[in-house]
């Protein structure tokens, strides 16, 4: 079974930036499109990001675009969320998850495996 192992998180201030990483174990990530999520206290979970197999297929949810970019090391079975002037309302625990399949494409719904996440607070 394929795990999913977040970190990178903590304490920012507003505009600071920090780079979450989703380390796969035990499969390779190569044939999963990989989706970063969140959960903000009291909120439901949210997509944030997502990223195709080879990594030429990127997305966004309009809160972080051009805040964030999803990126992916196949080599390092690794992907990374580089989050950028960040706000208080980016404060959330982020989880990275992953689907299988067979051709290249970034549709994060219905995924197969999931991270514990990681905590992210951004606070003066």
């Amino acid at each position: 079974q394929l795990q999913l192992v977040e970190s990178g998180g903590g304490l920012v201030q507003p505009g600071g930036s920090l780079r979450l990483s989703c380390a796969a174990s035990r499969f390779t990530l190569d044939y999963y499109a990989i989706g970063w999520f969140r959960q903000a206290p009291g909120k439901e979970r949210e997509g944030v990001s997502c990223i195709s197999r080879s990594g030429d297929i990127t997305n966004y949810a309009d809160s972080v675009k051009g805040r964030f970019t999803i990126s992916r090391d196949n080599t390092k079975n690794t992907v990374y969320l580089q989050m950028n002037s960040l706000k208080p309302e980016d404060t959330a625990v982020y989880y990275c998850a992953a689907r299988y399949y067979p051709t290249n494409q970034a549709m994060c719904v219905n995924m197969d495996y999931w991270g514990k996440g990681t905590l992210v607070t951004v606070s003066s």
